[in-house]
């Protein structure tokens, strides 16, 4: 018998920062549903100035997100006849339309463009995470696989539960492909060559091998991991939305780009932040703090930590006295 399509994201606020804990059923699988829960969490996070964190973590005892409903992903590609490279290509573009139009599903939600509509919303899903100036954070409480290893790949900072746990793309021993954006992210992650052996083979990394080549950022005994996601987030966090989103974007954007057009992205983004309140303020009190010192608030003693500590250059003049 057929499971039922389930999904939910239950979240807690811890201040500045937001535990999401995602429920992808009895086999904690990634679906339409979670994809939709996982859209609103984000776009919540993104709009609520003081939200400046979010931290995802699995509701299964072993497991962060199994990998993707692999019916959800059959059944969509058994309403579309075979189109090659050429025709999905075209599809995807079709579908990228529809969604940039919005309020379309009555329309199309049961013809077989709706499969690529609904992988399309994911992709935008990950892309906004990128360029949000929120931090966002997988806890990945035991193992990721497939789309769930490419949500993972989507977030800013993965800590990874010590434990007999598994990250990686499987795709190719079903006969298809990473969809979710695993070729791409774990890529940049990792390295070309490192990514490619493993997508290749579709074996998996070990928490330990998957902190050795930079795939996590930190592996924390079960007991540690929400308490150190969330000071991730919390210190992280800290810093001012509106340059974390322009980091983001210069580096997730422009630094898969060639050079000059990196660099360009990198120089619009930098005269945003420049010459935005928040920025100028910033500049005018140092400027004044080291006027009335003699020196670079950042070089006095305790200056550079107490800014690191709080995530504006502001500690660093109080910490000089001249705050």
């Amino acid at each position: 018998m057929a499971r039922k399509a389930t999904g939910k994201i239950t979240v807690e606020e811890r201040g500045p920062v937001l535990l999401a804990h995602m429920d992808g059923g009895e086999l904690q699988e990634f679906g339409p549903i979670l994809a939709q829960e996982l859209e609103k969490v984000v776009d919540r996070a993104d709009e609520d100035p003081n939200i400046h964190a979010v931290v995802f973590t699995g509701t299964h005892p072993d497991r962060f997100i199994g990998h993707a409903e692999v019916r959800w992903l059959q059944e969509g590609g058994a309403t579309v006849p075979s189109v090659g490279v050429k025709g999905a290509s075209a599809l995807s573009s079709v579908a990228r339309g529809v969604n940039n139009l919005g309020g379309m599903e009555s329309v199309v939600g049961k013809t077989p463009l709706w499969p690529a509509i609904e992988l399309e919303r994911t992709h935008e899903t990950f892309l906004k995470m990128n360029r949000s100036g929120v931090i966002f954070i997988a806890a990945l409480n035991g193992s990721a696989l497939g789309l769930g290893a490419e949500f993972a790949w989507a977030n800013d900072v993965r800590i990874f539960a010590e434990g007999d746990h598994v990250l990686g793309q499987p795709e190719v021993l079903f006969g298809i492909m990473p969809g979710g954006g695993g070729t791409q992210r774990l890529t940049r992650l990792v390295g070309t060559h490192r990514s490619l052996m493993a997508v290749l083979e579709g074996k998996p990394f070990t928490p330990a091998e998957a902190l050795e080549i930079g795939a996590v950022d930190a592996v924390v005994s079960p007991e540690e991991l929400i308490d150190t996601a969330i000071a991730y987030g919390e210190r992280l966090g800290s810093r001012a939305k509106t340059s974390l989103a322009a980091i983001k974007r210069s580096i997730y954007f422009g630094g898969s780009d060639d050079l000059e057009s990196g660099l360009h992205m990198e120089r619009a983004e930098f005269l945003a932040t420049a010459l935005s309140q928040e920025g100028q303020a910033g500049m005018l009190n140092y400027m004044a703090a080291t006027d009335r010192a003699g020196e670079l608030p950042l070089y006095q003693p305790g200056g550079y930590e107490a800014a690191l500590r709080e995530g504006t250059v502001r500690a660093a003049i109080r910490e000089s006295g001249e705050g």
